[in-house]
């Protein structure tokens, strides 16, 4: 997939512009965010996808010092299973 940045967002459209996955998140703080959806497309739902999707925004975090916390049911579970990997970028709150 081809994975877009914005301020906010990260995501994937297909060729069409329909959206295919998405996490928005929001600052809290100027050094945390709150992880507040994770989209999937049904046609890919049950691939791992959400998954890979939360990876890149644990990568986001690490490069720019940033930490989490998650109002989205998935991500919020997500990062609970993966507090030992994660660690560095789990704030506090969660």
């Amino acid at each position: 997939m081809d994975w877009k940045y914005e301020k906010g967002r990260i995501y994937s459209v297909d060729e069409n512009n329909e959206l295919m996955a998405e996490t928005t998140f929001v600052f809290k703080k100027s050094d945390v965010i709150d992880i507040n959806r994770t989209y999937v497309h049904p046609e890919l739902r049950g691939q791992g996808l959400a998954g890979k999707l939360m990876g890149l925004v644990a990568e986001y975090l690490r490069e720019n010092s940033l930490k989490a916390t998650a109002s989205c049911p998935y991500a919020n579970t997500w990062l609970k299973r993966n507090r030992e990997s994660y660690s560095d970028i789990i704030s506090e709150e969660l």
